[in-house]
């Protein structure tokens, strides 16, 4: 029986919505998959409402395992180039490209770890 965090997922919904709307704690997939092929009106409305900039679950992988987790993305995630689970350590991560520099960001979802890698910009020499 699908827990209202997954029914949330597969309506692509925030779970707070979920909740404020009635969907029970657990639901049965045949109840779910009800609401899914018939929405009601605050589900059709919320649909209507996106701008498709965000989304509004995010599928995160970890390089390094294959683990995975589904979030709610952040307005203050940048552009990954990839993740890794928290208790992978910076040895096993592939190698950034010559001339990259790495950054990373803590917090990802609620066990991973971003990493951006960017090219320096390029040195200004002529106020050398």
């Amino acid at each position: 029986m699908p827990t209202r965090y997954e029914a949330a997922i597969h309506l692509d919904i925030p779970l707070e919505m979920a909740k404020r709307h009635g969907i029970p704690s657990q639901i049965s997939k045949v109840d779910l998959e009800k609401i899914a092929a018939d929405p009601p009106a605050w589900l059709v409305q919320s649909r209507a409402n996106r701008t498709g900039k965000k989304p509004v679950w995010q599928a995160l992988t970890c390089t390094v395992c294959g683990a995975e987790e589904i979030a709610r993305p952040k307005k203050w995630w940048p552009s990954f180039s990839f993740l890794a689970c928290d208790h992978h350590d910076a040895s096993e991560l592939p190698k950034p490209a010559a001339g990259e520099e790495r950054a990373f960001v803590y917090g990802v979802g609620t066990s991973f770890f971003g990493v951006v890698d960017s090219t320096s910009p390029a040195s200004d020499s002529s106020h050398a």
